[in-house]
């Protein structure tokens, strides 16, 4: 999909304006949506979200960062705590708050030699430089199976 077109498909049909500026994707976004840049007018989506929820919740978050584009560059109000903002997003029907995304799971367990206690990361831990919290003995790494 070519997210600019698409995104100015959906400006031109849900309000009716055009956008004149780039849509990207950003694989770093974890908990939003989409983001509206007011410097240079481009926006960031989500493309997690898109995978995870489709088409449909995709255009309501579309809409949801137009209305912060269109209100911008009209001079009103922009923010989420606008009454302008507020009225718009009702009106052509966009998110409030972006779906929440399912969290990731710890790939690393360690565990304490002396107190047998577990840690869970999501990282790798050097085993040569830290130790355990509690009783400051070697971590051994979990075999995961």
């Amino acid at each position: 999909m070519n997210l600019t077109e698409y995104v100015k498909r959906v400006s031109w049909e849900d309000f009716g304006l055009s956008f004149k500026h780039k849509a990207v994707w950003n694989k770093r976004l974890k908990s939003s949506g989409g983001r509206f840049f007011p410097k240079d007018g481009h926006l960031d989506f989500n493309p997690h979200l898109y995978e995870a929820y489709g088409l449909d919740v995709f255009r309501k978050i579309v809409r949801h960062e137009l209305c912060h584009y269109h209100l911008y560059f009209a001079q009103k109000g922009y923010r989420h705590q606008d009454r302008d903002f507020k009225e718009l997003l009702a009106a052509v029907g966009g998110l409030r708050y972006a779906p929440k995304m399912a969290k990731t799971q710890a790939c690393y367990t360690y565990i304490c030699s002396s107190c047998h206690l577990e840690f869970q990361r999501q990282r790798r831990v050097n085993l040569q430089k830290f130790v355990c919290g509690s009783c400051y003995g070697k971590l051994i790494e979990k075999n995961q199976s």
